[in-house]
């Protein structure tokens, strides 16, 4: 039914330079309940979130939205539940 499968994307400024301190510039979500999460997105962009404020915000496990985090903690370069992303 393809209910578990989907994908997380949060976008932020290349600057190498201010790796911790980049805000968001967008994101999208495709999948199960996108509608229910991208929300959580768009607050992240008004408020000028960067990936330290998004990944640090509570998301329970498991639900869909912890995606969000952790697409965050991949950009910061924290995450520990994923191996590393190839660069």
């Amino acid at each position: 039914n393809g209910g578990d499968e989907g994908f997380t994307k949060l976008l932020f400024p290349h600057s190498p330079a201010a790796h911790a301190h980049r805000r968001i510039l967008g994101g999208g979500i495709v999948g199960t309940h996108a509608g229910d999460m991208i929300g959580e997105i768009a607050l992240a962009i008004e408020m000028g979130a960067d990936a330290v404020d998004i990944g640090k915000t509570i998301h329970p496990h498991p639900t869909l939205g912890e995606s969000i985090g952790m697409a965050a903690e991949v950009a910061h370069g924290s995450c520990t539940d994923m191996p590393p992303a190839r660069r």
